[in-house]
């Protein structure tokens, strides 16, 4: 006689993570996690100091302040953009100096909507590492809620996170060249707004305009009015309209000014359902360095 032998599986409580967004509501459930790193990213381009002192007028209780120029970007030199990506390795001591393991859930906020957040959740995954999300609404939507406020400087352990970037996909300045020189090959999409991508004007770099042939998808598009982020099904809608008609064999890649904001773009196609696109690091900054390269502009 054959004896049957029954396996029952056990009850097994598994602590739930975040990969994309988390609600200031889900934040608080889990703030006394022990593996919950949270990073604040506020950031000014035109005052790269203001977001160091908002970090120290108020941030989230257990905060770490991570500064976009030092922390999430590389040396620049004269043929990058302004936020070139740092080395994998360089940028694997950063996060252990923020406090970060493997194990971490980290969650990243600002107070822009998430376009400075999502650098730091794209970075990550880039190196491997999908316990990371966004806040949605930043620390504003936190605010809003009544949650507390703390102004002590958070001084983290060392962190043990071990991690090899190319995880996800990067395109260069010379592949986007040589994909609008041949016509085909890549669907490049523009996070700018609409008045700096028609080359009305610059507020930031030196040459107004756009990549020929890039499509313009603001992130902006992807907020509501107080910030938060749109549904899934309405940033699906988006995407579809950006990329009708576009054959699914082409590369799709998403630029902006320096690489920052086009992060937010890589995460709104994360929270659609759509397939992952490449990020042009270099973007807008890093293609004018070079006067020889074509500029698209229609300020008309």
């Amino acid at each position: 006689m054959l004896a049957v032998i029954l396996s029952i599986p056990l009850r097994v409580r598994v602590m739930s993570h975040f990969d994309t967004l988390i609600s200031a509501s889900d934040l608080e459930a889990i703030m006394d996690t022990g593996n919950l790193r949270i990073v604040d990213c506020r950031f000014s381009l035109l005052d790269p100091d203001a977001g160091r002192a908002q970090y120290n007028a108020g941030h989230l209780p257990g905060a770490v302040y991570a500064d976009l120029d030092r922390d999430l970007a590389g040396p620049i030199d004269p043929s990058t953009g302004r936020h070139p990506l740092p080395d994998g390795t360089t940028f694997e001591r950063t996060l252990r100096r923020l406090g970060i393991d493997n194990e971490s859930q980290v969650v990243a906020y600002d107070d822009a909507g998430g376009g400075l957040a999502a650098r730091l959740w794209w970075m990550l995954r880039w190196m491997g590492h999908e316990r990371v999300a966004v806040l949605d609404g930043g620390i504003t939507a936190w605010q809003a809620a009544g949650l507390p406020i703390e102004t002590d400087t958070v001084v983290s352990k060392s962190g043990t996170f071990t991690g090899t970037s190319g995880s996800l996909p990067v395109v260069t300045t010379d592949e986007v060249l040589a994909a609008i020189g041949s016509g085909e090959g890549m669907i490049l999409v523009d996070a700018r707004d609409a008045a700096r991508y028609r080359g009305e004007h610059e507020p930031i770099d030196p040459v107004a305009g756009h990549v020929p042939g890039a499509i313009n998808l603001p992130f902006s598009n992807g907020l509501r009015p107080d910030g938060t982020w749109k549904s899934a099904d309405e940033l699906y809608a988006s995407w579809q309209a950006v990329l009708d008609g576009v054959p699914d064999e082409l590369q799709l890649a998403v630029m902006c000014g320096s690489g920052v904001t086009a992060c937010h773009l890589a995460l709104a196609a994360k929270i659609a359902g759509i397939r992952e696109p490449a990020l042009y690091a270099g973007s807008w900054s890093e293609w004018v360095v070079d006067s020889g390269r074509p500029v698209a502009a229609d300020s008309g």
